[in-house]
């Protein structure tokens, strides 16, 4: 019986000893990335479109052959907006697969977590629409990467354009947590320089995920204001202006995101929504050969347009695979160094990786929302010019981050 049991050992042992280069085979033919998003809740449509976009880059890489010969594995990772669940299966995932590189777009407060994790355990985390310029401002590291827009850009491009079409009153509302407080400082920054006789006659906070707009709509009608700014998004800014407009705010919005369709269709009135102003560093209607060719691609593979979130999320992955390709190996010192100076040409025009902060020197585009477009029956933007990456530069020694 002993012996029966020390040959069934040797053997077992002999087959798990033999499967190891199998396993070990499969290993080192993928290179996996977690995609950190809200995949539930609230904000659930944001995550979801982000990913989608991710996931549409892994395709188009496996499809030209991989990344470095192997194929890009995307790992869905649902942080329900919570730094702390996102951080503990991001763990999970470093310690048990091996996991290297994750990325994320919906809140800076997971994004922030995700930082420090990153730096922690020596990998890599990349946003394309985590917002706050401390990210790669003072909370700064070397493994922390945003190939995508920050709140000082994105503000600065629309205070500029605010400027320039001679408002004077202006009326500020954000979520109250670091993106929208970094939002609205960014913009009254800005307007303070240019435009000094602009007036920031309301400045009001809000939690996110408020459901009664009415206090704070009342406020803004009260100041009389002659536009709107905020950085608002998803049900935030669906809510302020489904809210808002029977009331009385009749305001033109200059919003962060106000050509998201689904707000749009959310609302179910145009009249809500045109003639309101964004700027962004995608957008459908950005009026370039690349961005038409990417465009129809999507199209004709998904059936649907990659709007907005889908075209951010591509955009920045592609980014990414640039500089693991640059850099030839996965090895994560040498991706960062292979990041750092890179420049990518892609949908939305040129994005260069600056070395000193990480923060991608990007265009804004602006648009309009208008009754009728080739894209939807609903309306949507219409391009309305661009704010390029020189104008809206935080020079190095004035974002507070000091790399190590």
């Amino acid at each position: 019986m002993k012996k029966k049991f020390v040959y069934g050992l040797c053997f077992l042992t002999m087959v798990f000893m033999l499967a190891l280069p199998v396993f070990a085979v499969a290993a080192e033919d993928t290179i996996k990335i977690g995609v950190t998003e809200p995949l539930s809740g609230t904000f659930k449509d944001i995550g979801e479109r982000y990913l989608d976009g991710a996931e549409y880059a892994a395709q188009v890489i496996n499809e030209s052959g991989g990344l470095l010969g192997k194929k890009v594995e995307v790992i869905r990772i649902d942080s329900e907006l919570k730094p702390d669940v996102a951080t503990r299966k991001a763990q999970s995932l470093i310690l048990r697969d091996g996991v290297k590189f994750f990325c994320g777009g919906t809140g800076s407060s997971v994004g922030a977590a995700m930082e420090q994790l990153a730096e922690k355990q020596n990998v890599i985390m990349f946003t394309y629409g985590m917002d706050a310029a401390s990210m790669t401002g003072v909370k700064c590291n070397k493994n922390f990467f945003r190939p995508g827009g920050s709140t000082d850009g994105r503000s600065f491009a629309l205070a500029q354009l605010i400027a320039k079409m001679k408002y004077k009153k202006v009326a500020i509302i954000a979520q109250d947590y670091s993106f929208g407080q970094e939002a609205l400082a960014a913009f009254k920054k800005e307007l303070a320089k240019i435009s000094p006789n602009t007036k920031i006659v309301a400045e009001l906070y809000h939690p996110a995920g408020t459901k009664d707009y009415g206090p704070y709509v009342s406020q803004i009608i009260t100041a009389k204001p002659d536009v709107i700014f905020t950085p608002n998004w998803g049900n935030d800014l669906t809510l302020l202006l489904k809210q808002g407009r029977p009331m009385g705010m009749k305001q033109k919005v200059f919003s962060y995101y106000i050509n998201d369709e689904v707000t749009i269709q959310a609302l179910n009135d145009d009249k809500m929504m045109i003639g309101n102003m964004g700027a962004e560093i995608y957008t459908l209607s950005i009026p370039t050969k690349k961005n038409e060719a990417f465009v129809a691609k999507f199209y004709k593979d998904k059936g649907y347009y990659p709007t907005w979130l889908r075209g951010k999320a591509y955009i920045a992955t592609m980014f990414w695979a640039e500089a693991v390709k640059k850099a030839g190996t996965t090895d994560v010192a040498a991706v960062i160094k292979a990041w750092e100076g890179l420049s990518y040409d892609g949908p939305a025009g040129v994005w260069t990786m600056r070395a000193c902060d990480h923060q991608a020197q990007v265009p804004y585009w602006y648009t309009e929302i208008v009754a009728k477009t080739k894209y939807f029956k609903h309306a949507f933007e219409a391009p309305r010019g661009m704010a390029s990456a020189k104008s809206v530069e935080v020079p190095c020694a004035e974002t507070g981050c000091k790399m190590k």
